[in-house]
């Protein structure tokens, strides 16, 4: 760890993929820092780059057709970049950690739930077969699955959904990492079990010190559980700034059409919800200028034809928008309505 807390570094992350319609630029430029016991939302519409971005700092890119074509990841002082794949092998897993979109094909379905669980402190570990099945039962029940004992020698089909979901938090906390990466991990549950998850996330990120990086395209979900937030769009970073003053003062207009979209309980009947108007571009090939230009009502002749500027709003809130500064003030004089 680096002397002002930082666990991991990422700086101008590059990764491409080589398909027939030509080279997708899936993560273009990608740079941030999370400190430890930190939480970092990436936040965005599907095929921002947000999975992707993750998947490299994790190196579970499929080469071919993908490739980190450029920049520095750095964790806890290592060169994540310059490990060979069985040096990879020993940080993945044990000290950065992953929990997948969907659980059900995460899991073996041939295999029992103790068998995931103690293949992972066995080969970290070093555990004994018997103190990783105590280990399993143990994890089971930090995750909240009640008669664990019993549960472990289940099969995933035999979980629900939610449990699935625990499962593999647990799997992914085995090792105590410190970095825990969480690629939506409340993605086709429902309400109260979304909740249940989050708060279980929390809780051992407090307990456990571990620094969070969560991957979701639902800003309400990000609301109570991050210290900072990256908004992605296009394989860019569009804005990025501490949780609170994003959602209090946006300085992009792909944010506030983002927070537009979030549906509001106080919402007036028979009122259409507010949505993004078109669709997000072809990242294979993107316009020149902004990406977000042809949906944004902000839009002006110069953001179709220069691309806009990384603009620091102030030492943490960074934007990417050629009037980034006159719509954080829009912001600003909103708020003070």
């Amino acid at each position: 760890m680096t002397n002002n807390g930082t666990i991991l570094s990422v700086n101008d992350l590059k990764t491409y993929f080589q398909t027939e319609d030509g080279v997708v630029k899936a993560v273009d430029g990608i740079t941030f820092t999370l400190k430890k016991g930190e939480t970092l939302g990436i936040v965005g519409e599907s095929g921002s780059g947000k999975s992707v971005t993750n998947l490299s700092v994790m190196r579970l890119i499929p080469e071919p057709p993908g490739k980190i074509v450029g920049g520095d990841i750095i964790f806890n002082g290592i060169d994540v970049r310059a490990l060979s794949i069985d040096e990879v092998r020993k940080v993945r897993g044990k000290r950065i950690a992953m929990i997948f979109q969907d659980p059900m094909t995460s899991l073996n379905p041939f295999l029992k739930i103790s068998t995931q669980l103690m293949e992972v402190t066995q080969l970290h570990l070093g555990h004994t077969k018997d103190q990783a099945y105590k280990h399993a039962i143990k994890m089971l029940e930090t995750v909240g699955i009640p008669d664990a004992a019993k549960r472990v020698d289940g099969y995933p089909h035999e979980f629900s959904g939610g449990m699935r979901q625990r499962v593999m938090i647990a799997m992914a906390l085995s090792c105590d990492p410190e970095l825990l990466i969480a690629d939506e991990p409340t993605t086709a549950l429902d309400v109260t079990i979304q909740a249940q998850i989050l708060e279980l996330i929390k809780d051992l990120r407090e307990r456990m010190g571990t620094s969070v990086i969560l991957i979701t395209h639902d800003l309400g979900v990000v609301a109570g559980m991050t210290d900072k937030i990256i908004v992605m769009y296009a394989g860019k970073v569009f804005e990025q700034a501490p949780t609170r003053e994003l959602f209090a003062t946006p300085a992009n207009p792909y944010t506030k059409g983002l927070l537009k979209s979030v549906p509001d309980p106080a919402h007036e009947q028979g009122d259409p919800l507010y949505q993004i108007p078109g669709l997000p571009p072809d990242v294979a090939h993107l316009p020149p200028g902004c990406p977000f230009a042809e949906r944004c009502d902000r839009a002006e002749d110069i953001c179709r034809k220069e691309y806009p500027p990384f603009v620091q709003i102030n030492e943490n809130h960074f934007s990417l928008c050629h009037f980034a500064q006159e719509v954080y003030e829009g912001s600003v004089a909103e708020r003070g309505q």
